[in-house]
C-alpha cells in the first residue's frame, strides 16, 4: 500500500486513536471493531513508511511522526470533509420508471438508500421502453420487462401478477375474476412504447385480433375509460383508484410480469449498484411477508 491508497477512513482512524490514545475507545467512537481499526492504522503506517504510535501492552503513545500528523489532520481533515459534504448535499440518484411504481418495497428501498448514503432519490416517469436509462436521462430504471439491453447491467428482482383494466360500460366489468384467454375476444388497448403487454403473451391460436395502439400510460387509461377496449396492468392497481370509469379485475391465469432493474455498466452513477442491492433486499423482504397472503381485493370489494 502506498500513500496514494490512503483514504479518509484511515485518517479518521488515526485521528480518533491519537485523540483518545486508546484503540478500544477509538473503536467505540467510530462505531467499528478494534481489529478493523488496528488494520487501518497499520495500513496507514505502511503507506507513510513511518511508525505513528509507540505501543506497549499497557499504553499507547504518539511517535514524533504521529504528533506532526495529528497537528496537521486536526486542521485539514475537517476542511476536507466539509468540502466533500458541500457537494454531496446536492447529490441525487434519478430512478426512472414507465408505469406505476410498486407499493411498499420500492419506497422502503428509497428510504434505506437515502438514510444510508445521504443522497436523495428523484423519481422520473419516462414513456420509453427503457425509461430513459439508455439515454442518460435517469441513473437506474425499474422496468417490467426482461430487456436485452447492451451495455446495461440487468438485475432480475422477481415478478408481479397482472390485472385487467375494463371500462365500466362493459358487462365484463361486473366480474370478480377474469381469465387470460377471454381477454383476447375483446379489443386490446396496448401501450406499444412503454407497456407491459404484447400480443405474443397469448397462445398463438388465441391472440387478440383487434389492437388499439397508444404511446403512454395516460392515453392508455383514457382510451379504456372511453370504452375503446380492455387493457392489462400490474395487479397493484387493485389497491388504487385510477379512474372512475375503469374497473380493475384480477386475472386468474395470466403470465407473470418480470420485474427488473438496470443501469449502465460503463459510466454508471457511483451508487447505482448500491441502490439496486437495497432494492433487491427490500423486494425479498416484502415478498416474504406477503407470500402466504391471499390475492389482493379490488377497490370496489374493499
Amino acid at each position: 500500500m502506498s500513500w496514494n491508497d490512503v483514504g479518509i477512513r484511515h485518517l479518521r482512524a488515526f485521528l480518533a486513536v491519537s485523540e483518545t490514545l486508546s484503540f478500544t475507545r477509538a473503536a467505540i467512537t467510530l462505531q467499528t471493531n478494534q481489529p478493523s481499526l488496528t488494520r487501518s492504522i497499520h495500513r496507514l503506517e505502511e503507506a507513510l513508511k513511518v511508525q505513528l504510535f509507540e505501543r506497549t501492552t499497557r499504553s499507547v503513545h504518539l511517535s514524533p511522526a504521529g504528533w506532526g500528523l495529528r497537528d496537521d489532520l486536526r486542521v485539514l481533515l475537517p476542511r476536507l470533509e466539509e468540502a466533500l459534504s458541500s457537494h454531496t448535499d446536492n447529490a441525487v440518484l434519478r430512478l426512472g420508471f414507465t408505469w406505476l411504481l410498486p407499493d411498499g418495497w420500492i419506497q422502503d428501498a428509497v428510504s434505506r438508500f437515502e438514510a444510508k448514503t445521504g443522497v436523495g432519490v428523484s423519481l422520473v416517469r419516462r414513456d420509453e421502453t427503457l425509461a430513459g436509462v439508455d439515454q442518460g436521462a435517469v441513473d437506474v430504471a425499474l422496468l417490467r420487462i426482461d430487456p436485452a439491453a447492451r451495455g446495461m447491467r440487468v438485475t432480475r428482482l422477481g415478478q408481479e401478477r397482472r390485472a385487467a383494466a375494463v371500462p365500466c360500460s362493459l358487462p365484463l366489468s361486473r366480474r370478480k375474476q377474469l381469465y387470460w384467454t377471454e381477454l383476447a375476444r375483446h379489443s386490446l388497448v396496448m401501450n406499444t412504447v412503454s407497456g407491459i403487454t404484447r400480443v405474443e403473451d397469448w397462445p398463438e391460436e388465441n391472440r387478440p385480433s383487434s389492437i388499439i395502439d397508444c404511446g403512454n400510460f395516460d392515453e392508455w387509461l383514457e382510451l379504456i375509460a372511453a370504452g375503446k377496449g380492455v387493457g392489462v396492468v400490474p395487479e397493484l392497481v387493485l389497491r388504487r383508484r385510477l379512474h372512475p370509469d375503469v374497473r380493475f379485475i384480477p386475472i386468474a391465469d395470466a403470465p407473470a410480469i418480470p420485474l427488473t432493474m438496470l443501469h449502465p455498466i460503463q459510466g454508471a452513477h457511483p451508487l447505482a449498484r448500491q441502490f439496486t442491492e437495497l432494492a433487491q433486499e427490500a423486494f425479498a423482504e416484502h415478498h416474504t411477508r406477503t407470500a402466504f397472503q391471499g390475492p389482493a381485493r379490488t377497490a370496489a370489494a374493499a
